[in-house]
């Protein structure tokens, strides 16, 4: 690769890295606006939306949007903002990536205020020049009624969806949590 194709391609990751920056940051303000229009836009057709519990999962597009028409008609106003986001390109394919998204959302389902602490694991595609979700892994730190949150991050049991207290996805379910246990162990939680 001679240095004017490196730079070349170093430049086009930097314009990609940019519109999934903008994808992500598009996505928050859809699910707080209830824009399933815009949601429609972010997906390819075979899309595929997931969670480890299972309560939130989609596939296809037309599967997505209307799992979304249910969370909204529950669902008041909400406030979605994402922290870091890290993205790796695929070594072959200029028109993939993953990426991994901090997140933080304040939420309303059935008049209950909620917050939460989450990950998404994504996979993008650039489809027709337009980078989008290819797949969305949402995983809960905690996902509490507002009045719960000070006890939340004290026990295994951090998601309340539907009625049901569910353990977090994350961080017990990391390599890197898991090999800490096993070598020091943990004192307290």
């Amino acid at each position: 690769m001679t240095d004017l194709e490196s730079l070349t391609r170093r430049v086009e990751q930097l314009e990609a890295r940019f519109a999934i920056s903008e994808l992500v940051s598009g996505y928050a303000i859809a699910c707080d606006e209830h824009d399933i229009e815009r949601l429609g836009t972010q997906f390819t057709e075979d899309a595929v939306l997931d969670s480890p519990s299972k309560l939130l999962s989609a596939n296809g597009r037309a599967e997505i949007l209307a799992m979304y028409v249910r969370l909204f008609k529950i669902r008041g106003p909400g406030y979605h903002w994402t922290h870091d986001h890290f993205v790796n390109f695929h070594p072959t394919d200029p028109d993939r990536a993953t990426g991994l998204v901090l997140s933080h959302a304040e939420t309303c389902p059935d008049n209950e205020v909620s917050v939460s602490g989450m990950r998404y694991d994504d996979e993008y595609q650039r489809v027709g020049g337009r980078w989008m979700f290819r797949k969305r892994t949402l995983k809960f730190l905690y996902y509490v009624p507002a009045k719960d949150y000070t006890q939340a991050l004290t026990g295994k049991t951090r998601v309340t969806m539907g009625g049901r207290q569910l353990p977090g996805d994350f961080p017990e379910s990391t390599p890197a949590w898991q090999a800490f246990d096993r070598t020091y162990g943990r004192n307290g939680a």
